[in-house]
């Protein structure tokens, strides 16, 4: 089975979606946020192609902020902070 950048990204993407989606909700989810989001970094890290997984990663989550309609600013916001954890790590790989 070959594994793709979209199988690989896609369950992480969707994961802090539903988070986000709790938060919006009025949840206390930062620490399952950071948990999540270091549980990807781990998974993606460990394959050969990690800065392009990595990559994905941020862009479905920005993707998924942008596109998001107005009045769920926490939804927003929880994305975007996921996508900033993963983005300092990236760096970190370089």
């Amino acid at each position: 089975m070959k594994a793709t950048v979209v199988g690989l990204v896609t369950p992480h993407v969707l994961r802090v979606m539903d988070l986000a989606k709790q938060a919006q909700a009025g949840t206390n989810v930062d620490w399952h946020l950071r948990d999540a989001v270091a549980r990807t970094l781990e998974d993606l890290r460990q394959q050969f192609n990690a800065r392009d997984l990595l990559a994905a990663y941020i862009q479905g989550l920005e993707s998924v902020a942008k596109d998001v309609g107005p009045g769920r600013q926490r939804y927003v916001d929880m994305l975007q902070t996921a996508a900033d954890m993963a983005e300092r790590e990236i760096e970190r790989l370089d």
